[in-house]
């Protein structure tokens, strides 16, 4: 009799890949991915694309084909996970949509109108300012994604980010104290007040003022008071305001009550 057992070898699980295949399939899966990223790109022509549009791969074999692929030229790298697909035109390689750049831009921080470009959105300037003017939250945006000479002005107060573009662009104003607008110190202080009047901006702006500079805090009092705001809010900016200080209004020495809000 044979001194082996017999032994059933069915009764254990049957493994799909034994070591050599899952080594295999290890090493070709960084070719696979990258192969998949370069068709997408190929495919999807002239646009930005971002680690996120290839979600259903491994993200550590994305951004080492990306990497490739900017090394060789195929693609331009805008910003940490950004990239562009260029193509040649007859006066050079393209270039992205401006806007779609600080679409981009705003979706990692806030951005918003600033300078003549806040002025010409209220209505106080029709002047179209040759560099585009942002304000962000940040203590910095890619350069490359709203443009080389745009003027940024970063660390505006958190409290921003839950403004709307007309809002911050108002504040914005206040902050120059509307010397980028066009209007007389008259007809900006009525705009103003327009402005400030509909669907609760004052209150929304009041709301955050503690964190603006002492000046716009103090336009605010002022404006409030010709609005005819309630005594708590004004009681509340007027506490915050430095007696002996005095303020440059700008244009906004036109209202009757400036010097009560420590103007010049």
């Amino acid at each position: 009799m044979s001194s082996f057992a017999a032994e059933k070898l069915d009764i254990y699980p049957i493994k799909s890949d034994n070591l050599y295949m899952k080594q295999n399939h290890s090493h070709h899966a960084p070719r696979a991915t990258s192969a998949l990223v370069r068709h997408r790109i190929e495919k999807g022509g002239e646009r930005l694309w971002r680690f996120e549009d290839f979600q259903d791969q491994s993200f550590p074999a994305v951004a080492k084909a990306l990497s490739r692929l900017m090394q060789d030229g195929f693609i331009e790298r805008l910003s940490k996970g950004t990239y562009y697909r260029t193509r040649q035109t007859a006066f050079g390689k393209s270039r992205p949509n401006p806007s779609a750049l600080q679409k981009l831009a705003s979706a990692d921080s806030r951005l918003f109108p600033a300078g003549v470009t806040a002025a010409n959105l209220l209505g106080f300037s029709t002047q179209n300012p040759k560099r585009s003017e942002l304000a962000t939250c940040a203590s910095s945006v890619p350069r490359k994604l709203v443009g080389n000479d745009a003027v940024v002005h970063t660390r505006r107060p958190q409290s921003w980010q839950k403004l709307s573009e007309l809002d911050a662009a108002l504040l914005d104003f206040l902050r120059n104290g509307g010397k980028t607008g066009e209007l007389s110190g008259h007809e900006t202080v009525e705009k103003t007040l327009s402005l400030l009047s509909r669907d609760g901006r004052y209150q929304r702006l009041a709301k955050i003022a503690t964190d603006e500079p002492p000046r716009a805090r103090a336009m605010l009092g002022a404006l409030g008071e010709m609005l005819g705001t309630d005594k708590r809010t004004l009681s509340t900016l007027r506490s915050s305001l430095n007696s002996l200080s005095r303020f440059d209004f700008g244009v906004y020495s036109a209202l009757p009550n400036a010097k009560a809000w420590y103007a010049k």
